[in-house]
């Protein structure tokens, strides 16, 4: 009897040393919106950042919802719209009636009028100004106050920070091969995405970036002559791992080592952006949402893909520490893997 009390009182031990260890972290949930984005942040502190909704209708918003109630997450303390693409910013009005907003975070007024960006400005505005909603347009160098994580803004509208953030100034060697793209011609290479807000996310040692759909050209900005953003931990692929974004000068600039890539099955994911991750330095895993039909053999072994086809709706956690370590989870088989601090 008295040995299983001993052994009852060493779990409950652990318990309790886990659930404390999963407070003093930065949650992250890379939610399956199909190749759109949803992130979901929930800092130590308790207050969640929610960067972008997936697409319009339901589904999106459902799926964003469950992973809040996941994360004990009941209202999202700060939206962070990248850019007003119905990829991005599709699921606001049917989130905003699951589940309360406070503050809406977004680069202002929209810069396009293709790809029906009017009607999604529109219907995403009404939610914003309805209401005792706060609003901050977001601007180059700007840190949003969100207690218990650093997130500070390096483009948003065009704009870039023209500083180097602490760990970034170096020189890049790679500059000498950069081939700009004509965003002249394709609404895809300009307009929005290149209007969005790009952030980076720390818990004290811990570092990523989320780029949003950040085009060619200007991530060439961020990276050369200097790399302005430093060595990060986590890289979130730019524009769903599409050939249009993903700069080699600026992800081999990083030095990330893990990327996560919000795909879809059939959008996003490009074999060139595969064959440059598989290039990177210091690159451990990458880690999908989605299988990747056009990559073929490329795509990352099976257990660090969240979705193997568009059946299903799992999502990727990583829960990092302010020490520089973090662990990634595929909650589709339960598979994680520990990252210990940077050397």
């Amino acid at each position: 009897m008295r040995n299983r009390l001993l052994v009852l009182a060493a779990m409950i031990s652990l318990c309790a040393s886990a659930q404390a260890q999963r407070r003093a972290a930065l949650n992250i949930y890379f939610v399956d919106v199909e190749g759109g984005q949803a992130t979901l942040f929930v800092s130590p502190s308790g207050q969640s950042l929610l960067i972008d909704t997936g697409f319009p209708g339901a589904r999106d918003a459902n799926r964003i919802a469950e992973a809040a109630k996941e994360a004990g997450v009941k209202q999202i303390d700060y939206l962070l719209i990248t850019h007003y693409h119905g990829d991005h910013v599709g699921g606001v009005t049917e989130l905003a009636g699951k589940l309360a907003i406070q503050t809406f975070v977004d680069h202002g007024p929209a810069a396009e009028q293709t790809l029906g960006v009017p009607q999604s400005f529109q219907a995403y505005a009404a939610v914003r100004d309805k209401g005792q909603h706060q609003h901050i347009v977001a601007k180059p160098a700007m840190k949003l106050p969100i207690k218990g994580m650093d997130v500070e803004v390096v483009s948003a509208a065009t704009e870039l920070i023209t500083k180097p953030l602490p760990g970034g100034g170096a020189a890049n060697p790679l500059c000498s091969e950069f081939q700009p793209k004509d965003e002249t011609k394709d609404p895809l290479l300009g307009g929005e995405n290149a209007q969005s807000v790009g952030t980076v996310i720390s818990l004290g040692k811990f570092r990523m970036v989320d780029f949003g759909d950040l085009t060619w050209n200007h991530e060439h900005d961020l990276a050369c002559p200097r790399n302005l953003i430093g060595p990060v931990d986590l890289y979130l692929t730019t524009h769903h791992g599409q050939n249009i974004s993903g700069l080699p000068m600026l992800v081999y600039a990083l030095h990330p080592r893990v990327a996560v890539m919000n795909n879809g099955a059939k959008k996003g994911g490009a074999s060139d952006t595969f064959q440059i991750l598989h290039k990177a330095q210091g690159l451990a895993d990458l880690w999908q949402l989605h299988f990747a039909l056009d990559a073929k053999e490329l795509n990352s072994p099976e257990q660090f893909i969240a979705n193997p086809d568009e059946t299903t709706a799992n999502y990727i956690r990583v829960t990092a520490q302010a020490d520089g370590s973090f662990t990634v989870t595929n909650s589709r088989n339960g598979y994680h893997k520990e990252y210990p601090p940077r050397s």
